[in-house]
């Protein structure tokens, strides 16, 4: 088995947006620093550090092969699946180990990694394919919310506060969307529609914006600190847009920017635990 590529096809950058919801859930569903050496948290770190990116990306490589083609990311930063066997066996051990977590996970936290694996799946996969069509692209990608919402429940036995659901929904929309910016032309080449090829470059940025400025605004009413991590996210999108960074570029300034965020409210939770 070629590790090396399904390491490149897993796109180590983007571990930490599946694995560290699960830390920052935890973090603010335990009631002392100990829940978070809990078996079920560890379980659930781990395999959406590593399995689950190999689930929600091998499946999305596997049904963009066509696709991919025509776009010039799988040659510089990621791998363009080619058909081989060893994607199809980590794909269906990713799947098996998936299922394990509720087997390890309360009632509670059922829901919200059905809802993971459902849009795991369901996002490159027909019938649904969410991918292609605008505006259920970006909604479709509140998948990262849920492993934290499926470790807050874990932890804490009752389900997470559903303004910071809606918060975490939002931002990734924004995510998302902003990420497909680069992709405008060649997913057009491709006969691709997504939310960013149906608006353009210039109504994307500010529909980020929007839905990013809206994340902010809900973890407000959760907290105001929270305006500290979410509301730099609009104001990013707003200076990239008028000024002359590539887009191309700027989105590969993400997974430092998310890493930093997840960073600052861990150590809040973490406070919160001390304080």
């Amino acid at each position: 088995m070629d590790y090396r590529y399904l390491l490149t096809l897993s796109r180590p950058r983007f571990w930490l947006y599946l694995a560290g919801p699960v830390l920052v859930g935890a973090t603010y569903a335990a009631t002392g620093v100990s829940d978070l050496a809990a078996p079920v948290v560890l379980a659930l770190a781990a395999y959406f550090l590593v399995p689950a990116n190999v689930l929600l990306y091998g499946v999305n490589d596997v049904f963009d092969r066509d696709v991919d083609e025509h776009n010039p990311k799988k040659e510089e930063r990621e791998a363009r699946y080619r058909g081989s066997r060893d994607v199809l066996v980590a794909l269906a051990v990713s799947g098996v180990l998936g299922l394990g977590t509720f087997a390890i996970t309360p009632p509670v936290s059922w829901p919200w990694l059905a809802g993971f694996f459902a849009l795991a799946v369901g996002y490159s996969a027909p019938p649904v394919r969410f991918k292609t069509t605008p505006v259920l692209d970006s909604v479709s990608n509140g998948l990262y919310v849920l492993p934290g919402a499926a470790a807050y429940a874990a932890v804490a036995g009752t389900h997470p506060p559903a303004l910071a659901v809606l918060g975490g929904w939002l931002w990734t929309m924004g995510m998302h969307t902003f990420s497909a910016i680069p992709d405008i032309e060649p997913d057009r080449e491709a006969g691709i529609r997504t939310t960013a090829t149906w608006l353009g470059e210039s109504t994307t940025f500010a529909y980020c914006i929007g839905v990013w400025a809206l994340a902010a605004a809900g973890f407000a009413l959760l907290d105001l600190r929270f305006l500290v991590v979410f509301g730099v996210y609009p104001a990013f999108c707003a200076w990239v847009a008028a000024s002359d960074v590539s887009v191309d570029r700027a989105y590969w300034w993400f997974p430092y920017l998310n890493a930093l965020a997840g960073m600052l409210l861990t150590l809040g939770g973490l406070w919160r635990l001390y304080g």
